[in-house]
């Protein structure tokens, strides 16, 4: 096993997991960055393919991205430690931070309160290039544009379920794309 690859992958996600707030969807503009830009270690479009494959299975998008490129790169020993990085700075920030807040400050202080309102733009922000950035790959002409733009319409307009979406959207893919 390239220990060298282990501890990149370790801090590629512990980096991605360690600077991103709001989620699965904040952290993709950062993972783009580390796996595509960075390292090269996918291609735009199997970047796209993952994230759609970690957001259809059960359990948060960024670990299980981290997990499957993880195993892709270096077996299981990869996949273990893509994921040991990507939680591992969540779990210190949030033990540190519980047992600071625990001990000093009460949650309605108006500092916490201030940090969490300055936080909420920060997160859009990283959730809104998210959307731009897989938007670009994944939206790649008329038909991909129209299924996403039903797709919207379904969610907004009708509240439709996200489950449903996505088994809409495998479906019309099956259906606009039976060879691609």
């Amino acid at each position: 096993m390239n220990f060298l690859l282990l501890l990149d992958l370790f801090w590629s996600f512990f980096k991605v997991g360690l600077f991103s707030f709001g989620g699965g969807y904040a952290m993709i503009p950062l993972m783009e960055a580390e796996l595509i830009t960075r390292h090269g270690w996918l291609t735009a479009k199997e970047f796209i393919d993952i994230i759609a494959i970690a957001e259809t299975t059960p359990g948060p998008i960024s670990i299980n991205a981290a997990t499957y490129v993880g195993f892709r790169l270096a077996g299981i020993t990869g996949s273990a430690t893509a994921t040991i990085g990507v939680v591992s700075p969540s779990l210190f920030i949030l033990l540190a931070l519980g047992t600071f807040l625990l001990k000093t400050i009460k949650m309605k202080d108006p500092r916490v309160e201030s940090i969490i309102r300055g936080l909420r733009p920060a997160v859009i922000i990283l959730i809104l290039l998210a959307a731009f950035s897989l938007g670009k790959t994944g939206l790649v002409d008329g038909t991909t544009f129209a299924i996403a733009a039903a797709l919207f319409l379904g969610s907004v307009l009708f509240k439709v379920n996200p489950f449903y979406l996505l088994a809409a959207g495998a479906v019309l893919g099956l259906i606009l794309f039976p060879y691609y």
